[in-house]
């Protein structure tokens, strides 16, 4: 008992699993009571046994596993984590529980299988028991199947999916068990109950006696519909309702319910398996149906008939097989063929369903034809044929057709048809039965209905009567005004009749044609009403709906108010009345005269054709009277009209009588219930005055109140039609001023526009002008609502007209069609969003509907057909072009296109690349002529289309985009989407198609309000192109999964998850987690009322561009502030009620406790998120041309996580005054929430560019004051935009540029100048420069202006993207047809001249004479007022190098400050700046200072100065290139190529990608060619600066950039390494890299080697191996002190710099290292001197003490080892190296160096050591002796001649340097004492002076304060430093080494270079210290320097070539060059002077 008692003390979890079967027994009861204590689902007491639980079900011990089951069980049922443990659970259970003996164990075993399934992992288990049955242990597959059918006849067939287990039922049937075969058939009995016959297709090969005992179980089924009586978790309301029922015994709503759901899920079909037919066709078919026998045919035929009684039918390519059976059933001649084939088009289209869709337009036409024959067997076969047909297809795609039948002679035929349409309209739900069909198919039928045939009546009868039943009487009537009450009872009569195949109340409910074939549609719902149907709807719209659609209608025509409520009337703005108005008889006049009597008194009516007009006044006035007391339902509209009407009626001389007779009308027509009967009695007369000058404004508020009463189609098409019916040209002009007006203020939905049409082009036609007139302004009217389509009906008008129509329409372009603001007041905005959505396409569609089309369909002869298919390719082709040309001269087309479709599916997979891409420009010429009709070939032409977007070739791609592109905007989504083409497309493993496919999916889905369900298809496939091998499908379709998600929701994504692999399927459901945070809203409905301006007229693409402008506007909200119209508030109010009220009602119930908080919360991060999403294109880019309402709603969403609630309710308020309060708050706070503003900046853009859409100027205004403190703030704190701020707002401020008002104007431009302080002005310039391109004259001119202070304040630099192309474009305006656009644009290039001078011309180009003469005229006025000059290069500077540099904090202070007032000196032109030349600002020598200095300085030798100073200027004027000796007259061949290097150069740079790549091909290709590569000479330091920008700018700017792809990034790191590769080899141009250069080079490389981004790109690896080797090579091919001194001073940074990496100094070190290994050979080409000298800096930043303290010990390590080699290879020389050290003494370096000497002699101890090296290195001497005598002789030589002389000495000095032991004793020995005294002064003087240089040198480091000047200021600073007290000796050798060193860097030659390289390019700036060297603004100034040199040089260059390495540099007039270097010298003539 002694081991009891261990496991007694263990946890419950260990007891588990404790080896002790006891133990775990205890264990399991321990558990079983925790499970059941535990009170928290997600405790985390559960996670611990999740792994554990299958061991409690697959204990091996029985007892123990009993207990175990029972605690499983109770785990499950309890724990929130027991999902995760389904799949292994399951298993366990199948394995290892079912198979024991005890029968408790497996009845655990299934109630945990079940539990498993409450818990909503059904599907899981399911596998695991489907699994289960391929047991070979009988026990576990009978357990298995009682588990599945208990599931199902708890959880239903909704849940548990039957198709897999109906699979297996064949197989379990034919098992030898007993006991399996029984349990199967009690799973089939219980699958029967759930659905019941479609169980018989699958089981109908099971053996006869098992079936017939199936069928005697089935019979005994009850027949009540089976409920489900478990369910699941998220189930818990339909079970409270299931037991509420239970308790009261009911079956009432809930049930049904829920056996409609549960019911139409299996259909047999799905159930089948596909069988493939196609292959089994005789090898003969085709032949023997052609043949003459028709015997043969029947043969044939009947082999088809046998194969399409297979239930389902594998999809294929049927087009052949169709075609022939369609020439059988159209032409054969034995009927009985007829019938056959039908037969077989019957089992085709039952078998194929959705997929024979694409064939049924083919079919249709041909069977209805076909209809003419009498037999009633043809009848009946033709007759299931075309129903089995129409399931396939949908009514829209064959309406063409069967309407075209319809006026077929034949009786038979008109009556199929309309029975046809009859049974199809059975099928339909008033969805699927829009207006837009209704009306077509109404109106053919009406001619039915009055038809001389019996038969043909009824059958119309008929099918009017199903309509009505269907699409109920309000969608109907309309279209039966004028059928007279017989018929119309008749109709009613054959309605009440009719059983639709889906209950009535289905309203919208989903289209569901395929669930029933049509052979058996019994009636289904007894009452077609109340008790629904299987498929009742599970929409809840439509739902609500349908009340409304009967009882709404007839028993409310009384009362308009109580229409008002209906729900589909107010959608229309236009029904409700239509509801009152159809039924109202002809009254006769005696009735009139009746009822008019009743209400008007009796003097009235005696005096109405009184002789006397003042009788008639009065009768009018009591008229009138009378009238306005009357109640609306005593009123009798006709009666009282009749009377007005009466003699004298409208013929009534007087005018006064006559304006009250008019106005009378126009109350009666505004107060009665007026009908289209009582206006026709007064129209005539209206129309007849309308035109009169006194009764002409009263007859027109007439006939608006009539347009209000019975609707403005009807009344305008009336009004229109009698005014042309008539002469008077008055009448007509002031009827169609009317109704311009009119349509403005009714809207124009519902108008014919065809019936307008004839009569304007009557109007156009008129020869009186005011007709004229007025038409066109009523065309320009209809354009604001139909859009360019308009303009086609008048193509064919004589050009001057079409001219004046264009003109119109221009002038409307850019203006908003106005809200409606009548014709909707009888009755509110209630409705729904169907009736809106109809309507809108309704009218969009009448615009294409009613342009004339053309029927091609003969001219697509078989020949030509033939022709496309021909096996030449060039006949194939002539085809092609026959087609095309065949469209184009139709222009516009009917659908019917004979056997075209066929033909060009074959050529889209023509082998001929060119002829597909030609197919596919006439696919999309196609679609355009068709217009919406295209949809029919939507399957059989637009989805091979999608496949040819797999084709290899990009342009092939691209064409095939294209034309799907065009054929959606014709048809819409849905088509596309129905059925399975679509998901078949993805499924093939293409990668092309997929990612192609994928990115058009995500572009399209998200502007769907609603799709099919098919769509559900595609999700399998694209979970797979999640995980495709290639990496853009797997972009693509990471793009797409939140575009999908919108549609299907995330339940059902995730449920399709389930057939994945585990660890496919964890990927996946962790990226639809992602996708479901990034998912966006679903397109709103279009708004309501007032906001659809567009009246719900064109579709978008015809909708006029700003159409939803000014609908956030004031005029929506003030006049109603009733919260329920909140919808009406324009687009920002987003038509949702429940939000109106809650903005309303909010602020007064806390007003002040939600304001107190922040106003910007700071989310982390939350702005690169945003900018994130925003580049991964998962929220909609901030592009727009007027703000839609999706772009509302994502700033909405986005913004309210960071913006306080209240001040979001404010901001997004319908009332403009809110939006004022919300700005007055963001001021208010803008001081103390900084850094909330600049976290939230972008959103705060983004809003206020909305607001820049209103049309309400306080806004405006409060907007701009509020943008002006903004950037004041933004510029105070120095921040800087970004791109996406910038490119979100910028564009949008620039439109207000053009406001009519002045002062807004003003502001903007006041704006637009601070931002420069934020953004720099050169990407500014390119913003600016798109706005001269807008249509707005005002907006162009304020740009043009703009730009011209742009390039004032900032130099030529600003001009993007160079000066050339930017001044090109501005030159274009001048010859604009606005005067002040044209004077805009002279002035800015006038003001580009005052700064360029005649450059200009050429940058200009050529200009047309008359703008070239105006442009001279302009400059040389101006030549005459004094001009400013660019005032601030240095300010741009900073803002260019922004991105680029990393010394940030230098660049953001400094210039910025002052710019603006100095931009404002600009812009008022008032300031006159001195400075006209443009010497670089480093190299402008601070006169005025110097003048000013009266110091004691004396210079001491003037000759050398003045000497000198012809020297600089002299090469100034005269080129010479600096290219290493060349003769003089090398440079006119060269000054072109240099000039196009430093392009090319300057190109490399830039921030653009290709074009840096191309730049740096072409100078690869210069350096790869050894006789060119020497051009390069003299660009290297240049070529190497433009290198590390463009790293810099990839490595902050292009990486971070998620839009770029990555792909192009490694293509432009490989062409930077691959260029400097090739640099590198070429060891001559290797070595003229500067220190400071390679230093920042390595700091690049370096960088980049340790970019952990790049190692994560596909090529990445790649691009680190290539840097490694780069570096390699720069160190050992670059001028070894350079580089050995550039890895000091960045290992000296690199340790300095707290941000920078320790492994970044651990690379630099490591580079030390590997040029220490390289010193033995290189140390004789070291200068010694300068490497020592920075040593020294080092240790001196650097003491011993400081290194230590380093975390690593490299540094000093390092340090230690480079001076131990070179003490090593030098010896005690290398002290004789510290030349360059002032005060060695104190230096650390020289103490080292000492000790390190010493060390070493104490090393080699031994002499004989020493000896041997003595020894050594004195037969080295020996051996040169020789050679050194000759050296000296020559030196000697050359000191002793005249001219040598200087030059003798100064090689002495440098051999004696090299060799401090040489002897020259014996060459002195021998020459006088004058000439050794000599040649020691000479010595002496020389070392001063190189001294100097290095002193200067080390003293940079301190003289800080010369910013600009290299000169410095005065000399104390230098001399100073050096010791000297007043520099005598050292002034001008110190300037003269300066002096050359410059004119070297510049490229000027000097007389004699020295050998040694040039001193530290620090020297060219001595403002920063040595340490901190960051050397961009170096180079920016270098570069700047070479270029405004090469500017002296190439006059002539082209100004590209200045705007070198993105780096501003300025330019020098040439004319003021001159002048300035005079300007200069006098200057410096007049201080020499002073000085002396």
């Amino acid at each position: 008992m002694g081991d009891d008692s261990e496991w007694m003390k263990l946890p419950i979890d260990q007891k588990c699993e404790h080896k002790l079967w006891k133990a775990r027994l205890n264990g399991y009861e321990e558990a079983l009571k925790l499970f059941q204590k535990i009170d928290d689902e997600k405790s985390p007491e559960w996670s611990k046994y999740l792994g554990l639980i299958k061991k409690f079900v697959t204990d091996s011990n029985a007892v123990a596993q009993l207990k175990g089951l029972e605690a499983a069980l109770a785990y499950v049922e309890n724990a929130h984590v027991a999902g995760k443990t389904t799949g292994e659970v399951a298993s366990g259970v199948v394995n290892k529980v079912f198979n024991q003996p005890k029968a408790r164990a497996k009845e655990l075993g299934l109630d945990i299988c079940l539990m498993y399934i409450e818990i909503e992992k059904g599907e899981a288990v399911q596998e695991e028991l489907l699994k289960g049955l391929d047991n070979k242990n009988p026990k576990i597959i009978v357990a298995c199947i009682e588990t599945l059918r208990k599931a199902l006849s708890e959880f239903g067939s909704k849940i548990i999916s039957l198709k897999p287990i109906i699979k297996v039922l064949p197989k379990l049937f034919e098992s030898r068990e007993k006991a399996v075969r029984d349990e199967a058939k009690l799973l089939a009995v219980e699958i029967y109950r759930w659905i019941r016959d479609a169980l018989r297709p699958p089981l109908q090969n099971i053996n006869s006696v098992q079936l017939k005992e199936l069928e005697e179980e089935w019979v005994k089924v009850s027949s009540a519909a089976p409920k489900q009586t478990r369910f699941l978790r998220s189930q818990q309301e339909l079970k409270a309702k299931f037991e509420q029922q239970q308790a009261v015994g009911g079956d009432a709503d809930g049930g049904g319910d829920d056996e409609e759901e549960a019911v139409p899920q299996v259909d047999a079909y799905e159930l089948l398996e596909a069988v493939e037919i196609l292959s089994k066709l005789p090898k003969d078919f085709y032949e023997k149906i052609e043949a003459k026998k028709w015997q043969e045919r029947k043969e044939a035929l009947e082999a088809v008939e046998l194969l399409v009684k297979n239930p389902k039918l594998e999809s294929g390519d049927y087009a052949d097989l169709v075609k022939v059976l369609k020439k059988v059933v159209g032409k054969d001649t034995n009927v009985m063929l007829v019938a056959l084939a039908a037969k077989c088009l019957t089992g085709l289209a039952a078998g194929l369903r959705k997929k024979f869709g694409q064939y049924a337009g083919h079919v249709v036409p041909t069977i209805l034809e076909k209809f003419k024959e009498k037999k009633p067997q043809v009848v009946q076969a033709l007759q299931e044929a075309i129903d089995a047909i129409f399931l396939t297809t949908t009514l829209q795609n064959i309406s063409e057709d069967v309407l075209a039948v319809m006026d077929n002679k034949n009786p038979t035929i008109k009556q199929q048809t309309s029975l046809f349409i009859a049974r199809s309209f059975r099928h339909c739900t008033p969805s699927t039965l829009p207006k837009s069909l209704l009306k077509p198919f109404c109106a053919a039928l009406l001619k039915h209905i009055n038809d001389s045939a019996p038969e043909v009546r009824d059958a119309g009868f008929e099918a009017l009567g199903t309509a009505l039943k269907v699409a109920g009487e309000k969608a109907v009537n309309p279209f039966l005004a004028d059928v007279d009450k017989l018929k119309l009872d008749r109709i009613k009569e054959c309605a009440e009749k009719v059983e639709l195949v889906y209950g009535k109340k289905t309203g919208g409910a989903a289209e569901k044609k395929e669930g029933k074939p049509i052979g058996k549609t019994p009636a289904l719902s007894g009452t077609g009403g109340d008790k629904e149907t299987k498929d009742a709807a599970t929409k809840p719209g439509p739902l609500k709906k349908a009340p409304a659609v009967k009882p709404g209608g007839p028993p409310k025509k009384g009362k308009p108010a109580a229409a008002a409520g209906m729900g589909g009337a107010g959608a229309k703005g236009k029904k409700g009345p239509e509801t009152k108005e159809i039924f109202e008889s002809e009254l006769s006049i005696e009735v009139c005269e009746e009822k008019a009597a009743a209400v008007l008194p009796a003097s009235c009516i005696q005096q109405l054709d009184s002789g006397n007009w003042k009788e008639r006044l009065a009768c009018m006035e009591e008229f009138q009277k009378a009238v306005e007391l009357m109640e609306r339902s005593e009123m009798p509209c006709q009666a009282l009209v009749r009377m007005l009407a009466k003699k004298p009626g409208w013929k009534e001389t007087n005018f006064q009588v006559m304006q009250m007779k008019l106005h009378i009308v126009a109350l009666i027509a505004q107060k009665g219930n007026f009908s289209k009967t009582s206006a026709q009695v007064v129209m005539d007369g209206l129309v007849d005055k309308v035109g009169d000058v006194k009764c002409g404004s009263n007859a027109k508020e007439a006939m608006t109140a009539i347009a209000e009463a019975c609707q403005l189609p009807w009344t305008a098409e009336q009004v229109v039609a009698m005014a042309f019916s008539q002469k008077n040209p008055k009448n007509q002009s002031e009827t169609l001023n009317w109704l311009s007006n009119a349509i403005k203020e009714f809207g124009f939905s519902g108008l014919n526009v065809k019936a307008f049409i004839s009569n304007v082009k009557t109007a156009l036609a008129a020869t009186n002008p005011a007709v004229r007139t007025s038409a066109i302004t009523l065309l320009g009217v209809m354009y604001l609502y139909v859009g360019p389509p308009l303009r086609m009906f008048f193509e064919d008008e004589k050009p001057a007209l079409l001219s004046q129509i264009d003109a119109e329409f221009e002038k409307m372009q850019g203006q908003t069609a106005p809200a409606p603001t009548r014709g909707i007041s009888r009755h509110s905005g209630g409705g729904g969003d169907d009736g809106e959505e109809e309507e809108q396409e309704d009218v969009g569609n009448d615009v294409v509907d009613l342009l004339p089309r053309t029927d091609i369909g003969d001219k697509i002869t078989a020949e030509l057909v033939s022709k496309i298919g021909d096996k030449n390719w060039k006949i194939r082709k002539e085809g092609l072009d026959e087609v095309t040309s065949i469209i184009n001269d139709a222009k516009f087309i009917q659908p019917n296109i004979g056997e075209l479709p066929a033909a060009l599916k074959s050529r889209l997979n023509d082998s001929n690349k060119i002829l597909v891409q030609q197919t596919l420009s006439i696919l999309q010429q196609l679609a355009t002529a068709m217009g919406p009709n295209i949809k029919q070939h939507v399957k059989n032409l637009g989805i091979p289309v999608i496949t040819v977007l797999g084709d290899s070739k990009n342009n092939v791609r691209a064409a095939a985009l294209a034309t799907v592109n065009a054929w959606a905007e014709q048809t819409g989504m849905k088509e596309w989407l129905e059925g399975e083409d679509l998901s078949e497309e993805l499924k093939k493993e293409n990668p092309f198609l997929r990612q192609e496919l994928l990115g058009w999916l995500a572009e399209k889905l998200p502007t769907l309000r609603s799709v099919p369900s098919d769509l559900l298809l595609c999700v399998p496939h694209l979970y797979s192109c999640l995980e495709d091998r290639n990496g853009d499908v797997r972009k693509k379709a990471q793009d797409a999964l939140p575009f999908f998600m919108m549609h299907l929701g995330f339940e059902k994504m995730a449920k399709a998850t389930g057939k994945l692999k585990p660890t496919s399927k964890d990927q996946v459901l962790a990226m639809l987690e992602k996708a479901k945070a990034n998912m966006p809203a679903k397109p709103a409905a279009p708004a309501k009322a007032s906001s659809r301006v567009v009246g719900g007229t064109a579709p978008a693409k015809f909708q006029p561009a700003s159409a939803l402008a000014e609908d956030s506007g004031s005029n929506t909200m003030e006049s109603k502030p009733d919260p329920k119209k909140a919808k009406a508030g324009g687009a920002s109010s987003k038509a949702k009620g429940v939000q109106g009220k809650k903005v309303l009602s909010k602020p007064n119930l806390k007003e002040d406790d939600d304001k107190s908080g922040p106003i910007f919360i700071i989310v982390p991060n939350g702005k690169e998120q945003r900018m994130k999403d925003e580049r991964g294109l998962k929220v909609l880019k901030w592009n727009f041309t007027t703000p839609r309402d999706e772009y509302i709603e994502q700033l909405k969403t986005q913004m309210s996580s960071c913006v306080a609630k209240w001040l979001q309710d404010e901001m997004f308020h319908a009332d403009f005054q809110h939006h004022n309060k919300a700005l007055a708050v963001m001021i208010e706070h803008l001081e103390s929430e900084k850094d909330g503003v600049i976290s939230c900046l972008d959103l705060i853009l983004k809003w206020l560019t909305l607001r820049f859409f209103d049309t309400n100027t306080s806004v405006l205004m409060k907007a701009l004051e509020y943008l002006k403190l903004l950037f004041n703030l933004l510029s105070q704190e120095e921040y800087h935009l970004t791109e996406n701020e910038a490119s979100s707002f910028i564009p949008y401020l620039i439109l207000k540029v053009g406001e009519p008002k002045d002062v807004i104007r003003k502001d903007v431009r006041a704006i637009l100048n601070r931002m420069c302080l934020i953004y720099p002005a050169s990407k500014m310039f390119t913003f600016i420069m798109e706005g001269t391109k807008s249509k707005n004259s005002k907006q162009r001119a304020e740009c043009l202006e703009e730009l011209g202070c742009l390039v004032e304040s900032y130099g030529m630099n600003v001009c993007q993207p160079t000066p050339g192309k930017a001044l090109k474009e501005m030159a274009t305006h001048i010859g604009d047809r606005d005067n002040t656009v044209r004077n805009a644009a002279l002035n800015t290039i006038v003001t580009v001249y005052n700064v360029h001078g005649d450059q200009v011309f050429k940058l200009i180009g050529n200009l047309s004479e008359k703008d070239m003469s105006m442009l001279e005229e302009r400059i040389k006025r101006s030549a005459k007022r004094p001009s400013a000059a660019p005032v601030r290069q240095a300010e741009e500077k900073p803002q260019r190098t922004q991105n680029i540099s990393t010394n940030a904090s230098m660049l953001r202070k400094g210039p910025a400050e002052d710019m603006s007032s100095k931009l404002n000196q600009n812009r008022n032109m008032g300031s006159h700046s001195e400075t006209t030349h443009t010497v670089p600002r480093e190299f402008q020598l601070d006169l005025d200072e110097i003048e000013n200095d009266n110091g004691t300085v004396r210079c001491e030798m003037p000759a050398l100065v003045q000497h000198k100073l012809d020297d600089i200027f002299e090469p100034v004027l005269i080129p010479e290139p600096k290219i290493r000796a060349v003769s003089p007259h090398f440079d006119d061949m060269h000054s072109n190529t240099a000039s196009t290097i430093n392009f090319v150069i300057s190109q490399v740079a830039s921030g653009d990608i290709n074009t840096s790549i191309q730049a740096l091909a072409q100078i690869d290709e210069v350096l790869r060619q050894e006789d060119k590569a020497e051009a390069m000479s003299g660009h290297i330091d240049q070529f190497l600066i433009a290198t590390f920008m463009q790293l810099r700018l990839i490595y902050n700017t292009h990486m971070a950039d998620e839009k770029l792809d990555k792909d192009e990034i490694v293509k432009l790191y490989s062409c930077i390494i691959g260029s400097m590769i090739s640099l590198f080899q070429i060891e001559s141009l290797a070595r003229e890299a500067s220190t400071g250069v390679l230093k920042d080079l390595m700091h690049g490389l370096i960088t980049l080697m340790l970019d952990s981004r790049v190692e994560d790109l596909e090529e990445g690896e790649q691009v680190i191996r290539s840097v490694n080797l780069l570096v390699v090579k720069v160190l050992e091919k670059s001028d070894q002190t350079n580089i050995l001194s550039a890895l000091l001073v960045l290992l000296q940074d690199s340790l300095l710099a707290t941000a920078s990496s320790p492994k970044f100094s651990e690379l630099v070190m490591k580079c030390l290292w590997r040029m220490v290994r390289l010193l033995p050979e290189t140390i004789n080409s070291i200068n010694l001197d300068r490497i020592l000298l920075d040593i020294h800096i080092f240790m001196k930043v650097f003491p011993k003490e400081k290194l230590k303290q380093c975390k690593s010990e490299f540094p000093i390590r390092t340090l230690k080892t480079l001076l131990h080699t070179l003490c090593k290879l030098k010896g005690p020389k290398i002290l004789d190296h510290l030349t360059m050290i002032d005060n060695k003494n104190e230096s650390e370096l020289e103490a080292h160096l000492c000790r390190v000497m010493k060390h070493s002699m104490d090393q080699t101890g031994s002499k004989a050591d020493k000896d041997t090296e003595k020894g050594a290195s004195r037969i080295e001497e020996k051996a040169s002796k020789a050679k050194v005598n000759d050296i000296l002789a020559e030196i000697f030589k050359k000191i002793g001649s005249k001219e040598n002389t200087k030059e003798g000495l100064a090689e002495l000095y440098e051999y004696k340097k090299k060799y401090s032991d040489a002897d020259i004793e014996p060459f002195l020995k021998n020459s006088s004492q004058f000439f050794q005294s000599y040649v020691e002064r000479g010595l002496r003087l020389i070392e001063t002076e190189r001294e100097g240089k290095g002193r200067i040198a080390a003293s940079t480091g301190i003289s800080s304060q010369m910013e600009g000047t290299c000169v410095p200021a005065s000399t104390h600073t230098v001399s100073s430093s050096i010791g000297n007290t007043n520099g005598e000796e050292v002034g001008p050798s110190v300037y003269l080494e300066r002096l050359k060193i410059l004119r070297q860097r510049c490229g000027l030659d000097n007389a004699k270079q020295e050998d040694r390289p040039p001193l530290t390019s620090l020297l060219s700036k001595p403002a920063v210290p040595t340490v901190a060297s960051s050397t961009d603004m170096l180079h920016s100034k270098l570069s700047q320097l070479r270029e405004s040199r090469e500017q002296y040089q190439h006059l002539d260059l082209d100004s590209n070539q200045t705007h070198s390495s993105g780096i501003g540099t300025t330019l020098a007039s040439p004319s003021s060059a001159a002048a300035n270097i005079d300007d200069l010298k006098k200057r410096l003539e007049r201080i020499k002077s002073s000085r002396k």
